[in-house]
């Protein structure tokens, strides 16, 4: 089974060593672990926050970002293509979705992959595969 990691799931993961996301992803084969742009550009926007407002908080989270997510998940990038925008669209109507949160849930649709989400309300509606670590 393949995973596509949403952003909640890997900022939850540096937290603290009895993370269930920690926990849950140390468990899983590298291979199996996938993670959309949408994520990435989710955590770059928190890091960049984070270096504006508390410098000391922001370079730690830089280096954590730079040295742990984007050199352990090097390769499990998924770009987001005209088909996951597609059903990215598609999943707006009848009750449109928090875009990002479209394009997540298109992507884990597209790969036919399981979306590990502590928000699971957040895509109930989408009919993506989901995990909880939490549950």
């Amino acid at each position: 089974m393949k995973f596509l990691v949403d952003t909640n799931i890997i900022s939850d993961s540096r937290r603290t060593l009895l993370s269930p996301a920690r926990t849950w992803l140390s468990a899983q084969r590298e291979s199996d672990i996938q993670i959309s742009v949408i994520t990435l550009f989710e955590l770059e926007v928190g890091v960049q926050r984070a270096e504006r407002e508390d410098p000391l908080q922001g370079k730690r989270l830089r280096i954590w970002l730079d040295n742990n997510v984007k050199r352990n998940f090097k390769g499990a990038f998924i770009l987001v293509d005209d088909r996951i925008a597609q059903v990215a669209a598609n999943l707006q109507f009848p009750d449109p979705l928090p875009h990002m949160d479209g394009l997540i849930a298109a992507t884990a649709l597209v790969h036919d992959l399981v979306l590990v989400t502590r928000n699971v309300k957040d895509f109930d509606q989408t009919g993506v595969s989901l995990f909880n670590p939490w549950e």
